[in-house]
């Protein structure tokens, strides 16, 4: 499909932070609805990794047809193209059984790739790429982070310093090009050509005591529910903890405790710490797309109303 078609038939979209309650609404939604549901999370994609992805359960899958879910094992590269390749291929199938397509999760970068199309033109530089390479193991990302900050900090605010892949990415972008990686996607943003005619695409939001709430729990339910044992698991099938995959939210933090770096209450003070850091960069994320309906999380009635609305005028 390419990039200049245009989709008439409706698409849905539901997105919000981390731990804000996207899943069981999003169940409760695609049964009223009659839809099937695209994973939107650069995370779930990964096999083996569920507790500390928050994925869907067995039965939560058979309860409603999920996609994009333990797509690829966690030693395989998985980006934004990819999923644009999925994702399309979901939805055209979902639409060819009559049903709506429901993409739901909190990677904000995905979805804009979904929606805008990818940054074109931008190649691959693996000789600069070396170098950051060899520049970040002997300096430490904290280092790269301060250069980014200075030749495109629109990209470094939307980076964290632990995300070294797209840290290094942005990077050699700059390097190679003499533009901010900023500066590339905002001029395809001006070139871009709509793909989805028919598509709402709403937000979750909530107080912010109410979210960092819900965060200490998953944090603790997650400690609780073995993320030890899953991280001992994926290292002994052989996943190194300095794989892409191992460096998200939660693995992380759990290789720093099985290498005894931090005891047990410090982890979870920490990753509770970084998933609400997270969360205000998904809002960050988010609060760029003029589109997004926001909505509290907690009025179902007003976010059905708005499908059921939605829906009427889609027929």
């Amino acid at each position: 499909m390419s990039q200049s078609q245009t989709i008439d038939a409706p698409v849905l979209v539901l997105v919000g932070p981390t731990a804000i309650g996207k899943t069981e609404l999003s169940l409760q939604l695609a049964e009223q609805f009659h839809c099937e549901i695209v994973s939107v999370d650069s995370m779930q994609v990964y096999r083996f990794m569920d507790i500390g992805t928050a994925k869907v359960s067995v039965e939560e899958r058979a309860r409603i047809p999920h996609h994009l879910i333990d797509v690829v094992d966690p030693n395989e590269e998985y980006d934004a193209a990819c999923f644009v390749r999925d994702a399309m291929r979901a939805i055209e199938d979902i639409h060819g059984r009559g049903r709506v397509p429901l993409l739901t999760g909190g990677t904000g970068l995905y979805l804009r790739a979904l929606i805008d199309g990818l940054s074109a033109g931008i190649g691959q530089f693996p000789e600069i790429r070396e170098q950051l390479q060899q520049r970040l193991t002997s300096a430490g990302s904290d280092k790269l982070h301060d250069e980014l900050c200075g030749c495109d900090r629109v990209s470094a605010e939307r980076i964290n310093k632990n995300d070294t892949h797209r840290l290094l990415r942005a990077l050699e972008i700059f390097q190679a090009t003499g533009r901010p990686w900023s500066e590339h996607i905002a001029l395809h943003q001006q070139q871009k050509t709509t793909r989805f005619s028919n598509m709402l695409q709403i937000g979750l939001t909530c107080s912010r005591e109410l979210l960092y709430r819900r965060i200490d729990m998953r944090t603790s339910l997650m400690l609780g529910s073995g993320l030890e044992q899953e991280v001992r698991g994926l290292i002994a099938r052989g996943y190194s903890p300095e794989l892409k995959s191992m460096q998200a939210i939660g693995y992380r933090h759990m290789s720093n405790y099985l290498n005894k770096e931090w005891d047990l209450p410090e982890t979870e003070r920490l990753l509770a710490r970084d998933t609400r850091r997270y969360a205000k960069r998904q809002y960050t994320w988010f609060a760029a797309n003029p589109a997004l309906v926001w909505l509290e999380v907690q009025d179902h009635k007003r976010i059905r109303e708005r499908i059921v609305g939605w829906m009427g005028r889609s027929l």
